[in-house]
């Protein structure tokens, strides 16, 4: 393993363009994606994510980018941070994992480190990735080069914890790898790092991360549709709750984006496929995915309350995106709303100030709104609490609709009294 790192980062997205900019102000470091647009947009100083600033990215003196594998064929050091999605039946797509080692497999040489950072599920980097990276290289396993782990814990759009911020979770194929990987992330990272004993720990650490939070909010999710029947506002019986010290501070919604809505599929598969059948993770994840479908079914009831006909009605979404104040779209599941409203036959716009609206069409064959017309809609339903909406305020979606008309605040944004309900 060399001294003197020179690192190639794989796949710039929201993981690894922060990382590959952290890692250009120590080291040599080239940024690789197979998007030339997006090579074109950061050669220009220009973050579609907005996860890094045109002065964070001009601060990385180090750094360069390229679509072109022979330009990283100098590094010695190659760190891969591709999605790890899902399918359609919910089954690990492992698809840009395997292109991705392949890439890399075609320009390892002896003595280069290979680190992933996807989210996988425990045994995946030894028993998937690694034989790619020998097969295309030649090169013999934690003899001629080695591999390390250490998961993102990247949080979309979030300003306060950061890469720099966050304790980092390293592993390595030996003791050798293990340390000089914990020791390379040390040396961006300021809250420091947790070495683990091999890969698979630090694998499995990163997938519970976020299964955790998924069986809690299913199981929030699920008191909402109880309180719902019985009447009772779930906002009012949280905060209740939480005044006690050790109440975990979970909210009713939507579980989508890259991580919580996906890591558990991962966790699930590789239960399944050693005979263990998960049950909690599995009925967490039942609840979350139908989510969406609920939503849309209250508010075709308040709507028919009303005497709104659903199939003739205009009806507005305000956010797309799978968090609020950021433009990412990943595994959004304000599509299934939408979805489920269009095969009633409403009429459904969308608008979200944050959403490049050729990504959304291109995704989900989504057309966004770039302006919202006032007094127009049967229905609104507030979907991803933007800042944008926040300070319009609830006068500004009031005057969205129509004067019979339903609202739905389904993160419980504005009083109660000020929406026809809220999960």
């Amino acid at each position: 393993m060399n001294k003197n790192p020179k690192i190639a980062i794989i796949g710039l997205g929201y993981v690894g363009l922060p990382l590959a900019v952290a890692f250009g102000k120590k080291y040599p470091t080239v940024g690789f994606d197979i998007r030339s647009q997006r090579i074109t947009q950061l050669q220009q100083g220009q973050d579609t994510t907005l996860e890094c600033s045109s002065v964070e990215l001009a601060q990385a003196s180090q750094l360069s980018f390229t679509a072109d594998l022979q330009e990283i064929a100098h590094c010695n050091t190659y760190i891969v941070t591709v999605p790890t999605p899902i399918d359609n039946y919910r089954r690990p797509d492992l698809s840009p994992l395997i292109s991705a080692s392949e890439t890399v497999g075609k320009v390892l040489k002896a003595g280069d480190v290979v680190i992933y950072e996807s989210t996988v599920y425990p045994g995946a980097t030894e028993e998937v990735c690694v034989p790619i990276l020998a097969k295309h290289s030649g090169l013999v396993f934690n003899e001629t080069f080695f591999a390390g782990y250490s998961p993102e814990r990247i949080n979309p759009g979030d300003k306060v914890h950061r890469l720099e911020t966050i304790t980092k979770v390293t592993s390595g194929s030996t003791a050798e790898a293990a340390q000089w990987v914990d020791q390379l992330y040390q040396s961006i990272i300021q809250a420091g790092t947790h070495l683990t004993s091999c890969i698979r720990v630090a694998e499995a650490a990163k997938v519970i991360e976020n299964t955790q939070r998924d069986v809690n909010i299913g199981l929030i999710n699920e008191l909402a549709l109880l309180f719902n029947r019985l009447e009772i506002d779930t906002l009012e019986v949280l905060q209740a709750a939480g005044t006690k010290w050790n109440f975990l501070p979970f909210r009713p919604g939507l579980v989508g984006g890259h991580c919580i809505g996906v890591d558990p599929y991962y966790l699930t598969h590789k239960a399944q496929e050693i005979g263990y059948h998960p049950d909690m993770i599995l009925a967490g994840r039942r609840v979350n995915d139908s989510m969406g479908t609920y939503v849309a079914s209250e508010v075709i009831k308040l709507m028919t309350r009303k005497h709104l006909c659903v199939a003739s009605s205009t009806i507005l979404i305000l956010g797309l995106t799978f968090k609020e104040n950021c433009p990412d779209l990943r595994n959004t599941r304000v599509v299934d709303i939408a979805q489920e409203l269009l095969e009633y036959g409403a009429e459904v716009a969308i608008y979200d100030p944050w959403v490049d609206a050729q990504e959304a069409h291109h995704e989900y064959g989504l057309n966004l709104l770039t302006e919202v017309p006032h007094a127009h809609y049967d229905a609104v339903i507030l979907a991803v609490p933007h800042r944008q909406f926040i300070e319009a305020g609830i006068e500004w979606v009031q005057a969205l609709r129509k004067e019979i008309s339903v609202f739905y605040d389904l993160k419980s944004l504005f009083a109660k009294e000020q929406s026809d309900q809220r999960l």
